[in-house]
């Protein structure tokens, strides 16, 4: 599969919402447990932190977005934080193992650092054991395991925390 990576359009909610809520919808793979409309999608890009990053990965061959990949600001409370960022990857599921991940991965860190970004979080479900090592294959080492971190549909779910240094 040939990708190309650029930021996202505003046109883009309706691919980002096609990639995402079949995710949320497996229930094995994000502690996102209910599915996003287009309009929420359009929101979300529209009013997306100016110096983060949203970027997609889009199929050259079908024009089709077939993954994303963000950072935003770990926190707006306070300055002392600004150059740490959290990472979120969504791959659709048919296009997964052909590249799509590496590919954001190169370009997101690429862009994050040019953003002032030195230093990139990213929690994962500790039982998807594919995303944890999808990060460690891009550098990321392993912070710690929140315990019982989300509770989706009465069951308890450990939350791993990644890290990385640009």
């Amino acid at each position: 599969m040939n990708i190309t990576i650029r930021n996202v359009l505003p046109s883009d909610a309706n691919a980002i919402t096609d990639v995402i809520n079949p995710i949320i919808q497996d229930g094995k793979s994000t502690l996102l447990d209910t599915p996003f409309s287009a309009s929420d999608q359009s929101f979300f890009i529209q009013y997306f932190p100016v110096n983060g990053v949203f970027l997609v990965a889009q199929n050259t061959d079908t024009a089709k977005v077939v993954g994303y990949q963000t950072v935003e600001p770990f926190a707006s409370y306070t300055r002392a934080l600004d150059h740490v960022g959290i990472l979120t990857t969504y791959v659709e599921q048919a296009s997964r193992q052909q590249g799509v991940a590496s590919a954001l991965f190169a370009s997101t860190f690429e862009t994050a650092k040019a953003r002032g970004f030195e230093k990139l979080i990213a929690n994962i479900r500790a039982d998807n054991q594919a995303a944890i090592d999808a990060y460690l294959k891009q550098g990321f080492d392993i912070a710690g395991t929140a315990k019982k971190h989300a509770k989706i549909n009465g069951e308890y779910i450990d939350e791993m925390m990644l890290e990385k240094f640009l």
